[in-house]
């Protein structure tokens, strides 16, 4: 009898704590709120973006994301203005493109993840020891004028003071074709994300010599935006997703490469445990990411100074109209 009890009470327990579980999971569940980001390209240089889905750290903030590749920040851009998506994941120029052109419900920053460059110079001959000019007579492919990619690499050019018209810079191949163009005979050189650079020269048809991120200095490279009325109606998801981000950066800085391409694996199916290891290797030892999401003035001043250098804007704009941090909120 006492046997039976005993076997009944377990059975009792056993069914309660069940019982919580299933609650808990299933309220967690159907509570989360679904975001959708535009990402401009899905590369390993986001690390900790998808460090904080992998590891459930936007889950634990009551958040679903869900990433629509958008190849170039201009189409980034028009998603978030158009509100196919809530997130717009781009280079913060973007913001001020718009900012200039006059929309009323303008796009602002929120959150910084990457804090230089993320492309790597491919070569399409080997170059022991390659020095920027290297370049000078030569066919480089660096994306769209205006974006991100052209105006750091442009910036690199000058910070190794060499003019920008001893180079020949195509500006004519969209972002997401600069592999496929590079692959067909198009250019000496192409700048490429990772793990596009890496696969390109797996394949033979080029050699990774030089980081542009180490050669342009420090911007606010990448980083997350949303129309300033969708900030201001949801400042709590807004800060749970921001809380989320700085979970990402931490782990990725607290953590080694291994350990980070572990977490991130399923995000590329089509690279192995090995390369996703090397790339998070190269940016690290690039200093690629913020300690956490908060975007100085003087980060996005450099930024501006780029663009002025560049002559793709006149003047300054006024950080806190664009910038809108939610690190320590």
């Amino acid at each position: 009898m006492k046997k039976r009890i005993l076997i009944l009470f377990a059975l009792i327990v056993i069914f309660s704590v069940g019982f919580v579980i299933f609650r808990t999971y299933h309220k967690k569940a159907t509570t989360l709120e679904k975001i959708k980001v535009a990402e401009v390209t899905h590369s390993v240089f986001y690390a900790p973006l998808y460090v904080a889905m992998e590891n459930g750290y936007f889950e634990d903030n009551g958040i679903e994301v869900e990433l629509i590749l958008t190849p170039g920040a201009d189409k980034v851009s028009a998603a978030v203005l158009s509100k196919d998506v809530e997130i717009g994941f781009c280079g913060p120029e973007s913001s001020i493109y718009v900012y200039n052109g006059g929309e009323k419900d303008y796009i602002q920053t929120f959150a910084g993840l990457t804090k230089r460059d993320g492309q790597f110079i491919v070569a399409r001959d080997k170059i022991t020891d390659f020095k920027m000019t290297d370049l000078i007579g030569k066919e480089v492919l660096v994306g769209r004028t205006g974006g991100m990619p052209a105006l750091n690499f442009e910036n690199a050019v000058k910070n190794s003071d060499i003019k920008k018209e001893d180079i020949n810079m195509n500006y004519s191949v969209e972002f997401a074709a600069l592999s496929g163009s590079f692959i067909g005979g198009e250019g000496d050189f192409v700048n490429l994300f990772e793990p596009n650079a890496t696969k390109l020269e797996k394949e033979g048809y080029g050699y990774v010599v030089g980081s542009v991120g180490m050669l342009s200095g420090e911007v606010p490279y990448t980083a997350f935006n949303a129309r300033k009325s969708y900030i201001k109606n949801n400042q709590d998801l807004i800060k749970r997703f921001t809380k989320a981000l700085n979970a990402g950066l931490e782990y990725v800085a607290k953590n080694s490469p291994k350990k980070i391409a572990n977490a991130i694996l399923k995000q590329f199916p089509d690279s192995s445990l090995n390369d996703i290891e090397t790339i998070v290797t190269r940016y690290k030892e690039s200093d690629s990411w913020y300690e956490n999401t908060y975007i100085s003035e003087k980060d996005f001043e450099n930024l501006e100074d780029i663009m002025i250098n560049a002559g793709q804007i006149k003047e300054y704009v006024p950080y806190n109209k664009l910038i809108n941090n939610f690190t320590n909120e």
